[in-house]
């Protein structure tokens, strides 16, 4: 059985969806191949969404056990009801699933389930069906890495995964990884009542942050009960009965009822073909591509499995991009300004430069710093903690960073975003009229003094 599409695309996660549905808003008739029965990828279905459903719900719990004192507000009788925690981050990955289906026949992407192949640049089987197609798109997204002597049942022992599905609250829970994954989810179950220990190999947290915001984090995260071994190298994990071992190189084992390996994600290439349309990989196993994520003729790569910052909105604008393209139109994404957060208390985000790699790079900078603390709105919220951090071009004044641990980080870093991608200097941000009182103030007073000093300074 053969069918013909201008466009095939491969995963339908952020980055395969997102490009089949702007491809076939601009006129390509466009199919889309993934083999699980939802759509939306890890990011809709075990990833992003359920992990913040999680987080809402359980920093929601931990307020009501000892937050809401201090606005006159007494709880009592607060009870954890777990089952029901896990079915409202179902109702709401399903809501989503379901609306990325609805998308698709909205705009008349045709949807394959199965396990895709290339054979030849401009085929693809699924199954017993050979699709032809002018243009490919390979957005297979990654999977979580595992970890040499790190015995994993998929229960005891998990990815992401499995963590976000535990029947009940683990009494200790060893996290192996201080990165976004293992942060966010090692502070789910501290809430809920788990003694977390994170395990990192590295002697700081959350690698590739700004210097100064991961060391602010890190002793934001020591109140919160969570516990740090840094610097440590896990040798291995074996579940004995219904604990499990983690060994730890010159030192003694961590004994826990549960292990979350949370040490990165690799790209899913596997059994795709490749090499029949010329498909090659880079040293580290992503698709190589070219600045237009081209791989080969007739094929491209977005998202995680074409490297760079392995991030949903990442994949979603490089496939707008690319679809954009194909559809003749200009097409535009600079994986330079793709912002980041890390939705723990408080949240932190960064995009462009860090004061690290400025410094590396010998870029002549100044910065601007200010604190939540002195900001009317943050002090109302009862969030005082963390900073704002704007790093500039000491010459141009041009805003080369931004980085920020605080309330709402993750919401706060749009604007920053925007500025840089308009070429803005720290001036620029601080004579931008600032509603009051709002947790933006604090970003512009940041800029202020990355420019001449904070006005509240």
């Amino acid at each position: 059985m053969m069918g013909k599409h201008d466009l095939v695309v491969i995963g339908a996660g952020p980055g395969g969806y997102a490009a089949a549905i702007r491809a076939a808003q601009l006129g390509l008739d466009t199919a889309c191949i993934d083999k699980e029965k939802r759509l939306g990828g890890t990011c809709l279905r075990v990833g992003c969404i359920p992990s913040k459903a999680l987080l809402e719900s359980s920093e929601k719990y931990a307020e009501a056990l000892s937050g809401l004192d201090v606005h006159g507000v007494g709880a009592t009788g607060v009870k954890l009801d777990l089952p029901k925690m896990m079915a409202r981050k179902e109702g709401i990955v399903t809501q989503l699933t379901d609306g990325v289906a609805g998308l698709f026949k909205q705009h008349g992407v045709t949807r394959y389930e199965g396990t895709a192949q290339l054979d030849g640049p401009d085929r693809v089987k699924v199954g017993d069906q050979l699709l032809e197609a002018k243009y490919i798109i390979i957005a297979t997204g990654s999977t979580a890495t595992t970890l040499r002597g790190v015995e994993m049942d998929g229960d005891i022992v998990g990815d992401s995964t499995t963590a976000l599905a535990w029947p009940e609250v683990p009494g200790k829970l060893v996290v192996i990884g201080a990165g976004y994954i293992g942060l966010e989810l090692g502070s789910v179950w501290s809430r809920l009542g788990a003694e977390v220990t994170v395990v990192e190999y590295l002697k700081r947290i959350l690698p590739g942050t700004d210097g100064e915001i991961a060391r602010v984090a890190l002793q934001l995260f020591k109140k919160q009960r969570l516990t740090f071994q840094l610097g440590a190298e896990v040798t291995g994990a074996t579940v004995k009965g219904k604990k499990v071992n983690v060994a730890i190189k010159g030192q003694d084992p961590l004994t826990a009822d549960r292990v979350l390996v949370a040490v990165g994600r690799k790209p899913v290439t596997e059994g795709l073909g490749l090499e029949s349309a010329g498909v090659s990989l880079t040293d580290r196993g992503f698709i190589k591509i070219d600045v237009h994520n081209m791989a080969a003729k007739g094929v491209w790569a977005v998202g995680d499995v074409a490297g760079g910052a392995m991030l949903a909105h990442k994949a979603t604008e490089e496939g707008v991009a690319v679809a954009e393209r194909l559809a003749g139109k200009a097409g535009h994404f600079d994986p330079a300004l793709v912002p980041a957060v890390c939705y723990t208390d408080p949240e932190i985000a960064g995009v462009g430069k860090t004061e690290e790699q400025l410094k590396e790079e010998k870029t002549p900078y100044k910065k601007g710093v200010y604190g939540f603390r002195a900001n009317g709105r943050a002090l109302a919220l009862d969030r005082p903690d963390g900073r704002v951090k704007v790093l500039a071009h000491a010459e141009t004044d041009r805003v080369l960073g931004v980085h920020i641990i605080g309330p709402r980080a993750g919401d706060l870093i749009a604007e920053a975003t925007a500025a840089m991608a308009f070429g803005a200097s720290a001036e620029d941000i601080g004579a931008v009229c600032h509603a009051h009182p709002t947790l933006s103030e604090v970003l512009h007073e940041a800029a202020l003094g990355a420019f001449d000093r904070p006005l509240h300074g």
